[in-house]
C-alpha cells in the first residue's frame, strides 16, 4: 500500500499532542518500521489500527491511527498518540528483539 500522507486537523492534531507527543514524533514513527496491529477493540465504522516503535526522537510512542482514502490516495489519520508506559517498553523491546534473532 503506497501512502500519501497524513490527514490532520485541528480535531486530531489536538487529541495527538495532548499526551505531549509531537507531530513530528507521529510521523516519524511511520518512517521507523513500526509494529503495527489491527485495533478490534476499537473498530466501529471504520478499521482502526496500532503502530508501536521508535521514531528518531528515540522515545517509544503509540498511535492510534485510521486509514482515509481521499482523491483516489491513502492518507494515515492518526487519533490519539501517547508515549508508551515502561513496561509496554519492554514488551515491545523483547518483542522486537525475539524477531531480530
Amino acid at each position: 500500500m503506497i501512502i500519501a500522507g497524513f490527514d490532520w486537523d485541528a480535531a486530531n492534531v489536538e487529541k495527538c499532542q495532548k499526551h505531549g507527543v509531537l507531530i513530528e514524533e507521529i510521523e516519524g514513527l511511520f518512517e521507523s518500521q513500526p509494529v503495527l496491529l489491527s485495533d478490534s477493540v476499537h473498530t466501529g465504522t471504520e478499521d482502526r489500527f496500532i503502530a508501536v516503535g521508535t521514531p528518531d526522537s528515540g522515545r517509544h510512542v503509540f498511535v492510534a491511527f485510521t486509514f482515509r482514502a481521499r482523491r483516489q490516495r491513502i492518507w494515515i489519520r492518526p487519533i490519539s498518540a501517547r508515549y508508551m508506559h515502561e513496561k509496554e517498553v519492554r514488551r515491545y523491546e523483547k518483542a522486537v528483539t525475539k524477531v531480530q534473532d
